[in-house]
């Protein structure tokens, strides 16, 4: 009894503290702000305020502004063409840096070139052919000036992939490869109208966490690809999963490898690797692993022509067509069952290769200190794979290795490019017939050392540690390119940013706040366990806009707190809940169902005799809350700019109600 008598004691004593906390802001006369109505604007003006905030938020034409109608005109062609731009600077020392980057990123782009063709199922000439012409574009209308454009290992991969489906390249050959440049045709369509109509957000709806995993995953995939040459297996499968691949390898262990093939990819895989080592372990060496691949191809295209080993079964590249692109306008299909076919595969590799080049871009960007309009680069890129398909090309994005040589080798500008479209240019006309002994085992000992870098292992790690649900959307990107084929594995990535982004637009943040000890700062609870709890107010920050998908959960979110804060005031004895305050300073937007949704709350909790209070809603929420008048039905008095100015005006009633 007595033990009972004195813990009633101590909560009542409790009990009266609080309320003498809470009855002693009566003495302090506090100034209430208003939360402020923004002024009504005309339908009109907010849609176009909304557009240009969506579309033109970087302002593109603020240059053209108070300019006369010549100098607009030559602003309009510079922002088509930068080369116009940052070519009146050009000077000796510049090309200087760009002549040097340009050789070094072309002994690594040749041997990679014929490579990655190979990779699309067509014949090693257009890999070459889609590093002279697409270059050149981007040099004319690209505003990076590190990016090295060309073929690369995972949009190769994704065009032979897609195109084998639709067309067997050995039996169909030439509509094979009318279907390769159809889908470049449309894959620079999709670029370039996503980059006119100002569409440039869209790629970003690819997270990077499903990027870390699809790349891993396609390098993976690649590299095993690569099995064929560098065992010397003749019969080996189209298929692209682990599974069916490893298979096959082992089927073929008793009698179809081909040891000297295997020697030879062994050794000069090694010598790349260790190439690839030397240049990371000393960055001033960089130029090392950069000429490897070409040293290696002339090296072992030797030693295969004086050994005679193509007739002991080692597998060569036999013929490269020679002379430069022949044009390739009439070999598209405008018409017919492959039109389709070809916008499809064309839109889809075309959004990977824009995604891979604007990442890229982006990153050199930032380091060397320079804005790059996305929007312009996917014009540019656009523009880029529209002619190279009517140029014999398929399509040509950024590549990360060729970037970083690029980068590290001292390049200037987009001038680089150019150089390097000149040695392949010199490639094709006169050095092609040398490359015909070069064997397929060294290419898929470039290949393998070119893809290596696609695995970031690092990247992996730190998604494990900041976000559980990336890392497992970059496991499911990964498992879905290995385990099935690269189209499922992209599928898997797309389908998890969008669920990743459903999830968090429908199942929002909500917060209970606890006052932070002395100061009049509001906080969450969780985040801070040392903030106090007001007694006979219930505290809550929803953290994030509410919508029609979201606007349901956040009423019976607050709802569930306060049965659970009933049943806690029931055990304890405490105050009974009197007021609801939401502190609404994320909300940025509301919609109908938000508002239904706060209607249904504030009468659901009339019911119960508890207040809705809101505490400091938006320009946006606010003009809405009033002109739907559920400003009036809760009442101005109960809408206040701070949570600190709710409690205290709360408080005094709150005592009156004890």
């Amino acid at each position: 009894m007595d033990s009972r008598g004195h813990s009633n004691g101590g909560e009542l004593e409790t009990k009266e503290m609080d309320i003498r906390d809470l009855s002693s802001s009566r003495n302090n006369t506090q100034y209430i702000h208003k939360v402020g109505v923004p002024p009504k604007q005309g339908f009109f003006n907010e849609f176009k305020a909304r557009v240009k905030e969506t579309f033109f938020a970087d302002e593109p034409l603020r240059t053209f502004k108070d300019q006369s109608k010549s100098r607009k005109l030559a602003l309009g062609i510079q922002a088509i063409f930068p080369i116009i731009e940052w070519g009146r600077n050009y000077n000796l020392t510049k090309l200087r840096g760009d002549i040097i980057a340009g050789l070094t990123i072309a002994s690594l782009c040749i041997p990679q070139d014929i490579g990655y063709a190979k990779l699309a199922n067509l014949a090693p000439q257009y890999g070459l052919y889609s590093s002279f012409v697409p270059p050149l574009v981007y040099a004319l209308m690209g505003s990076s000036r590190d990016i090295a454009i060309g073929p690369v290992a995972v949009v190769s991969l994704l065009l032979g992939t897609m195109l084998q489906k639709e067309i067997d390249y050995h039996t169909h050959p030439e509509a094979y490869l009318r279907l390769a440049f159809t889908a470049t045709f449309f894959a620079g369509i999709t670029q370039a109208t996503l980059g006119m109509l100002r569409l440039g957000f869209l790629i970003d709806f690819l997270s990077h966490a499903a990027i870390v995993g699809f790349m891993g995953g396609a390098a993976i995939t690649i590299a095993l690809q690569q099995l064929k040459g560098f065992l010397g297996i003749k019969n080996f499968t189209k298929k692209t999963d682990i599974i069916s691949v490893m298979r096959s390898v082992f089927e073929a262990a008793h009698h179809g490898w081909n040891w000297q093939t295997i020697v030879i990819g062994v050794a000069f895989l090694s010598f790349l690797l260790l190439a690839k080592y030397i240049g990371k372990k000393n960055k001033s060496l960089f130029w090392v692993p950069a000429i490897a691949p070409l040293i290696s191809v002339i090296l072992s295209t030797f030693f295969v022509y004086i050994t005679h080993a193509d007739q002991k079964g080692v597998a060569i590249v036999k013929h490269i067509e020679k002379g430069i692109n022949p044009s390739s306008v009439k070999q598209i299909y405008f018409t017919g069952e492959y039109l389709l076919k070809g916008f499809r595969i064309g839109a889809v590799a075309g959004m990977i290769a824009l995604t891979e080049a604007i990442a890229i871009g982006r990153t050199f960007a930032s380091m060397k200190d320079y804005q790059l309009d996305g929007n312009k680069e996917m014009v540019a890129l656009g523009t880029m794979n529209v002619i190279g398909s009517l140029t014999s090309c398929y399509v040509a994005t950024g590549s990360f290795s060729r970037s970083a040589v690029n980068y590290m080798s001292g390049c200037q500008t987009a001038v680089s490019n150019i150089v390097m479209s000149c040695v392949v240019f010199l490639t094709l006309e006169f050095i092609t017939p040398l490359f015909k002994y070069t064997p397929n085992a060294i290419l898929a000992a470039i290949i393998i050392t070119a893809v290596i870098n696609l695995i970031d292992i690092q990247a992996a790690i730190l998604l494990w540690k900041i976000d559980k649900f990336d890392f497992v959307a970059c496991l499911g990107a990964f498992f879905g390119v290995i385990f099935a084929n690269v189209e499922t594995g992209l599928l898997i990535a797309v389908s998890i940013s969008f669920a990743k982004i459903l999830l968090q637009v429908t199942r929002p943040r909500v917060a209970i706040l606890g006052k932070i000890p002395r100061t009049t700062v509001y906080r969450n609870t969780q985040q801070y366990p040392e903030a106090t709890r007001v007694p006979g107010i219930l505290i809550v920050r929803v953290d994030s806009a509410i919508y029609f998908s979201n606007s349901n959960y956040i009423k019976e979110r607050i709802l569930r707190w306060l049965a659970d804060e009933e049943e806690q005031i029931k055990k304890a004895y405490s105050t009974k809940t009197q007021f609801l305050i939401v502190e609404m300073s994320p909300v940025t937007d509301i919609d109908t169902s938000g508002i239904h949704a706060l209607e249904e709350l504030y009468r659901n909790l009339q019911k119960r005799d508890i207040q809705l209070v809101l505490a400091n809603p938006g320009p946006v929420v606010i003009d809405k809350l009033h002109a739907s008048d559920l400003a009036n039905l809760i009442g101005e008095d109960h809408i206040f700019l701070t949570v600190a100015e709710a409690v205290s005006s709360c408080s005094p009633k709150l005592v009156e109600g004890v």
